[in-house]
C-alpha cells in the first residue's frame, strides 16, 4: 500500500539570474512500513525534500500525497493540523521544550490537540524508548542520545501516518548514533512506522530497506 506518493516536485528560489533551482521535477512513491534512506551531499536538496514532504514549506510546483491527501490542497490552516497529526518530524538537534519533562515533551503533540495523553500508551513508549526512569528529567539533563530519544518518542506519539528523521544521527558520538538507528528500525518493524531518514553517512543509510540518492536537485540513483 502506498503511503506516500510525490509527483514532479520543484522548488526554486530567486528569480532570473540568482534563481536556484533546489528541487528539479522529482518523482518517487513510498509503501506503508517502509524504512527510506535519502542520502545526498550538501545542497543536493535534500533537506528541502523533506520539509516539503512534511509541509513546512511549499513547492513551486508539483504534487505530495500522504495516505491519499494531497497536501497542498489543504490551506494553512488546515495543513498544520494534518502535519500535526499524520507528520512526525525529528530533527539533528532535539527541538524539545526545555521547561517540560520527557513525558511532557514526548506528549506535548497530543496536548496541542487538545487530545487526552493515554497514560498506557505514553508507557509503553517510554518503554520502548528507554526512558522509563527518565520521565520526569528535563532536557538539560539527559544525554544527546536521551533528547533525541524522546525527540522521537514526541514524533511517534500521535502513530502518524510517516516519521520524517533529518539528520537525526547529525549531532551524536557512535555508540548514540547506533541506538537510535536501532530505535528507528525498531518502530519500523514493531510498529510498522513508516521512515524517511536524510543522512549523508553511508553507513547509516544502509540500515534502510531502501537508498534514494540526490544530486543538484534530482534523483539520480
Amino acid at each position: 500500500m502506498e503511503i506516500l506518493k510525490v509527483e514532479n516536485l520543484t522548488k526554486e528560489y530567486g528569480k532570473d539570474e540568482s534563481q536556484v533551482v533546489a528541487l528539479d521535477n522529482v518523482s518517487f512513491s513510498v509503501g506503508k512500513g517502509e524504512f527510506i534512506a535519502i542520502v545526498g551531499a550538501s545542497g543536493s536538496g535534500k533537506s528541502t525534500l523533506l520539509h516539503i514532504i512534511g509541509g513546512v514549506d511549499r513547492p513551486t510546483s508539483g504534487k505530495v500525497f500522504i495516505d491519499g491527501k494531497d497536501i497542498f490542497s489543504l490551506n494553512d490552516d488546515e495543513l498544520a493540523r494534518f502535519r500535526r497529526r499524520q507528520v512526525g518530524l525529528i530533527y539533528q538537534f532535539y527541538n524539545l521544550i526545555p521547561i517540560l519533562n520527557v513525558a511532557e515533551n514526548i506528549s506535548l503533540p497530543l496536548s496541542l490537540d487538545n487530545r487526552k495523553v493515554d497514560e498506557n500508551e505514553l508507557n509503553k513508549m517510554l518503554e520502548l524508548l528507554g526512558l522509563e526512569n527518565r520521565k520526569e528529567h528535563l532536557p538539560n539533563e539527559l544525554s544527546g542520545g536521551q533528547q533525541q530519544r524522546t525527540s522521537i518518542g514526541r514524533a511517534l506519539i500521535t502513530n502518524p501516518a510517516i516519521i520524517l528523521a533529518d539528520e537525526p544521527t547529525g549531532n551524536l558520538d557512535t555508540k548514540a548514533s547506533e541506538e537510535i538507528v536501532s530505535l528507528l528500525k525498531k518502530s519500523n518493524k514493531e510498529l510498522n512506522q513508516t521512515i524517511i531518514m536524510i543522512t549523508h553517512n553511508m553507513e547509516i543509510a544502509k540500515s534502510a530497506d531502501r537508498i534514494i540518492k540526490i544530486a543538484d536537485g534530482k534523483i539520480v540513483e
